[in-house]
């Protein structure tokens, strides 16, 4: 019986042909599109939530630092991101049980972190009073569902992917109550890279025998960088909403870098600080 870290140990094959272009490197495109997806995704939002309203973000997030989230070791998103990508070079390097597990289990993850810390309160559930009680909510929930993706690994990634479907819901919701055309035209161009991506991945798995037949197996080497660039402008939508909820003193604005006359940009949060009274 092989090693649960043994090469091709996994009960998931993409479609790209294994070891072709490297002997040690068994899906090299998936692989490079793994390693695109950190920099196309993991940079610009050091930049948004480093760099300037980004600070003012950070030192003005009482709702998370005051009820202790971090101290309750939750990881930040760019730590839990950073894991993401990092686990799934792994699995396309190797196709090993293991990085399987791995690829999938830090996506649960980093959604989990996600929801816990940006998760508008107006959809808690009523049993739910405060973000502390949410937090352990999706703590529990996150962990049940790690034990539950060892019972049948192949279905792991079909789950995962519909949990798309519920944070477009919640953006719908949000966009009925925004009036804001820019926040409209961010959300559109955000969905129309998911829709791209999630394309991209339906097509590499049930159509295999098609691309291999035109000998363009790469589908799944797309979606990692489609989904990243949905990210990247899904990113500050959060940011944008989040801050409306829980810093209402501030007027968050939405910006593109480095103009928006580029075809190629990046989004991010500008917050107008308020004038402190006397």
């Amino acid at each position: 019986m092989p090693s649960i870290f043994s090469y091709q140990s996994a009960e998931v094959d993409w479609c790209e042909s294994n070891f072709v272009r490297s002997a040690v490197i068994a899906e090299y495109y998936n692989t490079d599109g793994t390693s695109l997806f950190s920099s196309l995704l993991l940079t610009p939002l050091n930049f948004l939530l480093l760099e300037g309203a980004g600070m003012v973000y950070l030192q003005e997030w009482p709702p998370r630092t005051s009820q202790g989230l971090w101290d309750d070791g939750a990881l930040p998103p760019q730590a839990s991101l950073l894991l993401a990508g990092l686990f799934s070079t792994y699995f396309h390097m190797t196709l090993s049980y293991v990085g399987q597990l791995l690829d999938e289990l830090s996506i649960l993850w980093t959604l989990a972190v996600a929801y816990s810390f940006w998760y508008p309160q107006c959809y808690f559930p009523r049993c739910i009073k405060t973000r502390r009680h949410f937090f352990w909510l999706t703590g529990i929930t996150t962990v049940i569902s790690t034990f539950m993706s060892f019972v049948k690994p192949t279905l792991n990634a079909y789950a995962l992917n519909c949990i798309a479907f519920h944070l477009l819901y919640l953006t719908w919701r949000e966009l009925k109550k925004c009036t804001d055309k820019r926040v409209h035209r961010m959300a559109a161009v955000m969905v129309m890279w998911w829709a791209l991506a999630i394309t991209s991945w339906i097509s590499d798995r049930w159509l295999c025998w098609l691309w291999q037949a035109i000998n363009f197996p790469y589908f799944h080497s797309f979606w990692h960088v489609l989904i990243a660039m949905s990210l990247l402008y899904c990113c500050p939508l959060v940011i944008y909403f989040d801050v409306s909820y829980e810093m209402p003193s501030f007027k968050p604005k939405l910006e593109y870098w480095p103009s928006d006359s580029w075809p190629v940009v990046v989004p991010y949060v500008t917050l107008e600080e308020p004038h402190k009274q006397c």
